[in-house]
């Protein structure tokens, strides 16, 4: 298991404040410095900002952004996630592709509801991103770095998703831990045991690394938001989450049983007692994961049952291959699909998606990239939708009524 990432949140503005975020870097390399000593390898340390459109200037932000993200990389930032586009403001969705292509260390998103409304108009913009996006770079990578976000709140720690609210600083942790499952999974001998192994190992750790956290949180007044204890994988056998359901007895994950496996880890993880922040789910990013990239290559995965897993598990469709010549009418009915999961289950979801540039469906990706496992583009199974769909309009979504009967008066 490693911390994936030390989030900071920080509200530096435009111009930065210099004084705030080399503080912001003291803090962040100590952070990091800290839980190395007591065991844990740091991935990266990331910085996240509240939403663009509220500070950035609206005159030059491909410029102004990629200044941001020299200054952040300066202080030991490898990342910088500049937040969402808000619907209602469309013009800031139009300015994500010039800011993304301004400097491969930024992150943007685009947020398709706003309380309980979806935002059709949003979701239409979110897939004109995607696809400008996968035309930046010639394997179509530009697409990490955005997503469109459904019923997402702050202070999640996971890029793309995270971004900040003003105020003072803060921090989070986001955990690579689909080895965890996988070490707890593959000797139980009963679903029952393989929960009990899970929770047991999860609150070992987490009560661990949040006396780490607590204690570098008085030194600098920073306050810590928690854990995304969400079993992110890695492009290794031992580090795939896939292959940790399928220790279970799956045969491959994406036959019927994967949803119930989905299901059961994440109520696992709803189990366990720890500061949480963030998804804390199930996260099965395709060309992040060896035993999901193998399932995709073979036929077993799916968009369509991949957003069905969206239903019970913790961030949503993350990292699919697409075909290159996928377009923004097919593209936004996913977003609308991600959207209304997110607001009727009344939990946050997110959608990255890649098309791959001169790629058709089955071909396999190619990228040189440590992590990212290559697998077959899939299929999206999406048409342009027409009539009422292509309008544009704020459509309320109101969370599942759970009381099946009441009882007479």
């Amino acid at each position: 298991m490693r911390i994936r990432s030390v989030t900071v949140f920080g509200d530096i503005g435009y111009p930065p404040n210099r004084t705030l975020l080399s503080h912001l870097g003291i803090f962040a390399n100590h952070a990091r410095h800290t839980f190395i000593q007591s065991g844990y390898e740091v991935q990266t340390l990331r910085l996240a900002t509240p939403p663009f459109p509220t500070w950035l200037p609206a005159c030059d932000r491909a410029a102004a952004s990629a200044h941001l993200a020299i200054e952040a990389h300066a202080e030991g930032f490898e990342y910088l996630s500049l937040g969402p586009a808000q619907p209602g403001n469309h013009a800031d969705y139009a300015a994500i592709p010039s800011i993304l292509g301004a400097n491969n260390h930024l992150f943007a998103t685009g947020a398709l509801t706003d309380g309980h409304e979806i935002s059709l108009k949003a979701a239409r913009e979110c897939a004109k991103i995607i696809v400008r996006l996968s035309t930046l770079e010639p394997d179509g990578f530009a697409n990490l770095r955005f997503a469109a976000l459904a019923n997402v709140p702050p202070y999640a720690p996971f890029f793309p998703a995270a971004y900040a609210q003003s105020g003072a600083p803060s921090f989070a942790l986001a955990i690579e831990g689909a080895d965890l499952a996988m070490e707890c999974f593959a000797p139980a001998s009963s679903l029952q045991s393989a929960r009990q192994s899970l929770i047991e190992a999860i609150q070992l750790h987490a009560s661990k690394i949040t006396d780490i956290a607590q204690k570098v949180s008085a030194i600098y007044g920073y306050s810590f938001r928690g854990i995304d204890f969400t079993l992110a994988p890695f492009p290794n056998a031992a580090c795939s989450i896939a292959k940790a359901l399928e220790s279970l007895g799956l045969p491959a994950f994406g036959l019927s049983g994967s949803l119930f496996l989905s299901a059961f880890l994440t109520d696992t993880l709803d189990q366990a007692d720890y500061l949480r922040t963030g998804f804390n789910g199930l996260m099965l990013p395709v060309l992040e994961d060896d035993g999901l990239a193998a399932r995709a290559s073979e036929g077993c995965l799916s968009l369509q049952n991949l957003l069905l897993n969206s239903a019970v598990c913790g961030t949503g469709l993350d990292v699919i291959p697409l075909p290159g010549d996928t377009s923004e009418e097919q593209i936004y009915p996913v977003l609308l699909d991600i959207a209304a999961l997110s607001l009727r289950l009344n939990k946050p979801l997110t959608a990255r998606l890649m098309p791959i540039p001169g790629k058709q469906s089955g071909e396999r990706t190619d990228f040189g990239f440590e992590y990212f496992a290559n697998a077959a583009v899939l299929p999206i199974n999406a048409q342009k939708v027409t009539g009422a769909l292509s309008a544009d309009q704020m459509v309320v979504i109101n969370p599942k009524n759970t009381v099946l009967f009441s009882e007479p008066a």
